[in-house]
């Protein structure tokens, strides 16, 4: 296994901008990120920080705003590569694919933001790309959303999508499960739809299910 470290959108409008992270709190989150980056520049696992960019007049991320600016500590951190994008997926229009294979990076580990958005959508694009893809439950978060579909509390949201990406898209672990995971060198793995899905087989008797294909 040859790892890499990920860091997503540690960006100030998280922090105290326009969409500050509620779940896991701050006070969590950012702590456990920069543990991770500190036990990876501690084993030797490259670092990427991941920066989104944005138009000057864009409401948030705005290039050269103090929202799209990288939290300090983060920023002074030392990093292997700065990737800047536009779209959600850390891959797309991105050089990153084309530097973790020349780095023979085999699994990513995602730290930063937004759990259900750039985190999830960089998870997805890395399984589809060959990676093994980790992700840190508490080194990651989002904030509560309510649109025309409904309304969701962060909580409910940061849970549900770490419940769908342990079921075949990452290996969702602690930031500490993951630190002693870099001491050991063990494999982490996701769980896969059938062994997710066992609870409702369970709970679905013969009778049940003839009633609902009725």
């Amino acid at each position: 296994m040859n790892r890499a470290l990920i860091v997503i959108d540690v960006q100030n409008e998280y922090i105290d901008g326009s969409l500050r992270v509620t779940y896991p709190p701050l006070g969590v989150s950012v702590p456990n990120i920069l543990a991770a980056m500190q036990a990876a520049t501690g084993a030797h696992v490259p670092i990427v920080i991941v920066q989104h960019v944005a138009p000057e007049s864009s409401p948030i991320f705005a290039t050269g705003s103090h929202g799209g600016a990288l939290l300090a500590s983060v920023a002074e951190h030392p990093r292997s590569l700065l990737v800047d994008k536009t779209e959600d997926s850390a891959f797309d229009g991105t050089v990153l694919g084309a530097w973790l294979a020349a780095e023979e990076v085999d699994t990513i580990t995602i730290a930063g933001y937004m759990t259900q958005n750039c985190d999830e959508a960089t998870a997805r694009d890395a399984v589809q790309r060959g990676f093994g893809v980790e992700l840190l439950s508490d080194a990651t978060g989002t904030l509560d959303f309510a649109n025309e579909a409904g309304s969701i509390s962060a909580q409910a949201l940061h849970e549900s999508v770490l419940v769908v990406l342990q079921s075949g898209f990452a290996a969702v672990t602690t930031t500490a499960e993951w630190v002693d995971a870099l001491q050991t060198g063990a494999a982490l793995s996701p769980s896969d739809i059938f062994a997710s899905t066992a609870g409702a087989r369970t709970r679905q008797t013969p009778a049940a299910a003839s009633q609902e294909t009725r």
